[in-house]
């Protein structure tokens, strides 16, 4: 078990980020950055077609263009497939016989210049034959419909069935019984940096790769299964990079291997930089899902059943949808009790860009469908929102104890309860609660909902996470991970860590960035499990260190070494302070004075899964991380009743456990982002206008997102349960309030208008309709 929070000299205060950029030498910030002498470019040639048979292709006139130094198609990969783990593997880095979704990669080349790269893809000459597709996932599951995959029968591309309880008595049993259908649309990650990668070739069997990737082991495994080298051949650097939020920068896509295999055919470098009307015409989107909950509950509003069926678009290829369609259903049981489950769940596959994760994966869909229809519910049986959910809320375990749902997933820590008090209390619910306010054409109503999140996730094969603490002779560190920083301010954590264990300064610490060549394995930035699984990796890695420094102190000492301690860069005896010296003459006497001596901590994380086992995806049983995270959330709204438009107000509040908050200021603002950019944008604004697998909205003026003015920045409040199975109590932070965030404005719409969506986001114009409609019945019962 983990320990408590204590009295620590960095961790829980505020720190300064630690800026990687500024500590790397000799390589670029950014992957685009990237120039090597003798550089060639590097372009696509795509499909205009979503689904077609590729008949012939014919590069002879590319090739004879001065200024090109090769081409490349998917022949040259000789039938390689890769894919997140073996029954996934349906992709090829190129189209070689069949394109499934439009702009689909079937060739590349490389040459001196990013123009005649340009010009030589328009040379490429591509036969093909146009095929009838299937959109959306309910042309795909029609009998005879044409199929994205041939060995995929009925276009199925993930199902799964589960059974927890008696669903059918408990329903028989209930006093309300209620059947609503949600759905949630395809959505952009919305980063701004695009797909990018640099690959050259050191020597004929070792390849070098520098590329925007969050996951970069990824990359690592998939190149070696590839080019068919060793992992030791394969090294992958990475830059400094900013978020992806589950997209390409977690996962490959055309760059990454036809860099690399020109940079072999060429024997120079070859950079290739993706447009945004690439990121956003091709790259991995939200999964468009159809959600349908039936829920019981007594007369009392507690919840006694829920049975769900999810329709998803999985897009042309499987990706992470096994995944995401388990998260969709495995957490239905949190943050509610629910003493009777059932889940239904079709993933299909259609001639659209590939789905994927995206922030509060799959959990994003279902709590916004169960924490509405809860309000539904509320209101039907003339409940307080509030206060049905404090009755089915799960309470915080007692120290030592583990709440279990029927489904087997453990609960070590939980601030629900908590959570939705504090929110409550902040924006005076019992005053506003259920009274929407009317100032001429604005409608003024508040929302509540809750959340939660999977923390410390665990999925690859190898989840192994480890770290490095390298003690220099003058006493500054470096600290070695293979964990990247996407955004979320893991670095600046895993540094605190360090510097916490071994009671020295955060400037002291030296982060030293991802390169398989020398850092240590790590899965990559995806599922919350950064802080908590590299964070845990630092602290032992730092506690290694730090036992042998205390051996060499204890002699110079004459005491044992428990009995020494270092805070504030001081080495002291505990029963004795006045018996010290300083940390970098410790430091001196280690790596001088004692033969051979050089003081390298290593340390990996334990944490997690392997008290319950791994979580069994067909059976839906089972944990993926170490614990989970809650969030409450209020939302006020305006709406103007004229027009449809919904802005969201400044009164607005976030409760959130995330165990303990090692960096408060980087919680807030991440739950911030969380709830009030991504959650907004959910919720009121965005969506990919599709046409029959082209996208209409291939940009970010069409593509609507919330703006600085219309996302406001509302307070957060820090609810502490110090987790166990964290480092210094610490567990996801932020995540789960991208899934409160939709429900919470879709609930607050309702309390101002009367109206509720069920499908999102809930732009103007759905709402104008709707707000229309209610008046000419408002009229008719007249």
């Amino acid at each position: 078990m983990g320990e408590t929070f204590g009295d620590y000299a960095v961790l829980g205060k505020k720190m300064p980020r630690v800026d990687a950029r500024l500590k790397v030498t000799g390589q670029a910030k950014y992957a685009a950055d990237y120039d090597l002498p003798h550089m060639l470019w590097g372009q696509i040639k795509r499909s205009p077609y979503p689904h077609a048979r590729i008949l012939n292709i014919d590069t002879s006139k590319a090739e004879k263009l001065p200024g090109v130094k090769a081409v490349t198609t998917g022949k040259d990969f000789n039938g390689f497939k890769w894919g997140w783990s073996g029954p996934t593997r349906d992709e090829e880095p190129f189209a070689t016989t069949k394109v499934r979704y439009q702009y689909e990669g079937v060739a590349a080349v490389a040459a001196i210049d990013q123009d005649i790269a340009d010009e030589a893809c328009d040379l490429i000459e591509v036969d093909y034959e146009p095929l009838p597709g299937v959109f959306d996932p309910f042309e795909a599951m029609k009998e005879g419909a044409p199929l994205v995959h041939e060995d995929r029968p009925e276009n199925i591309c993930v199902e799964y069935h589960w059974d927890f309880g008696d669903v059918d008595k408990a329903f028989a049993e209930s006093h309300l019984v209620r059947e609503d259908t949600f759905q949630t649309p395809r959505m952009a990650k919305g980063y701004i940096e695009p797909p990018a990668v640099v690959a050259y070739w050191a020597d004929d069997s070792h390849v070098v790769f520098q590329g925007a990737k969050g996951s970069p082991y990824f990359p690592y495994r998939i190149l070696a299964k590839c080019f068919n080298l060793p992992l030791s051949n394969i090294r992958v650097i990475q830059p400094f990079i900013g978020s992806d939020f589950g997209g390409t920068k977690n996962d490959m896509v055309h760059c990454d291997f036809a860099a690399p295999m020109l940079a072999k055919k060429t024997g120079r470098p070859v950079k290739l930089v993706y447009t945004q009307f690439d990121e956003l015409t091709t790259c991995l989107r939200r999964h468009p899902m159809w959600v349908t909950v039936k829920t019981g509950v007594t007369k009392e509003g507690i919840l006694t059943a829920t049975s769900l069926k999810v329709i998803a678009d999985g897009g042309a290829y499987t990706r992470m949808s096994p995944l995401t369609m388990f998260l969709v259903g495995t957490c239905m049981t949190l943050p509610y009790k629910l003493p009777n489950f059932k889940y239904d769940a079709y993933n299909y596959f259609t001639n659209n860009p590939s789905s994927a994760a995206m922030r509060g994966h799959g959990l994003y869909h279902s709590r916004f469908a169960a924490d509405v229809q809860l309000e539904m519910i509320a209101e039907e049986l003339g409940l307080d929102p509030v206060e049905i959910r404090l009755k089915n809320s799960i309470e915080n375990p007692k120290p030592g104890e583990v709440y279990e749902t029927v489904n087997e997933v453990h609960v070590a820590s939980c601030g629900m309860q908590e959570c939705i008090e504090k929110v409550a209390e902040a924006v005076n619910w019992k005053k506003v609660k259920g009274h929407k306010k009317v100032e001429g054409e604005k409608a003024y109503g508040m929302g509540f909902a809750a959340a939660t999140y999977n923390s410390g996730t665990k999925l690859s094969a190898h989840n192994a996470c480890a770290a490095i603490v390298r003690i220099c002779e003058d006493g500054s560190v470096n600290y070695l991970t293979g964990a990247s920083d996407v955004g979320q301010g893991s670095d600046t954590v895993t540094c605190a860590i360090a510097a916490e264990v071994l009671g020295i300064g955060l400037d002291d610490i030296d982060l030293k960035r991802v390169d398989t060549a020398f850092t240590p394995v790590d899965p990559g930035s995806y599922g919350s499990r950064v802080t908590v699984l590299a964070g845990q990796a630092a602290r032992n890695a730092a506690l290694d260190a730090k036992r042998q420094l205390l051996e060499v102190a204890a002699k110079q000492f004459e005491v044992k070494p428990e009995d020494v301690e270092i805070k504030n860069k001081q080495v002291f005896v505990k029963s004795n302070p006045e018996k010290n010296m300083p940390w970098w003459k410790l430091v001196r006497i280690a790596c001088y004075d004692t033969p051979g001596k050089v003081i390298i901590g290593r340390g990996y994380s334990t944490q997690g899964i392997s008290m319950y086992g791994l979580a069994d995806f067909s059976k839906g049983v089972g944990d993926i991380g170490t614990n989970y995270s809650f969030t409450a959330q209020a939302n006020e709204v305006e709406v103007d009743v004229e027009t449809g438009v919904v802005r969201c107000t400044d009164n607005s509040v976030i409760a959130h456990d995330c165990g303990f908050p090692l960096n408060p200021q980087a919680v807030e603002t991440q739950c911030q982002g969380g709830a009030y950019h991504q959650g907004i944008a959910a919720a009121l604004y965005e969506e990919f206008k599709m046409d029959k697998g082209q996208t209409l909205n291939p940009n970010f003026i069409d593509y609507k997102r919330p703006r600085a003015n219309e996302a406001p920045m509302s307070k957060v409040i820090h609810v502490l349960t110090n987790d166990p199975y964290g480092p210094y109590g610490a567990k996801e932070a932020s995540e789960g309030s991208t899934c409160s965030a939709p429900p919470a404005i879709i609930n607050a719409i309702h309390n101002a208008t009367g109206i509720w969506i069920k499908d999102l986001p809930a732009q103007p114009e759905k709402l104008f309709w709707a707000l229309k409609e209610k008046r000419e019945k408002d009229k008719g019962k007249k």
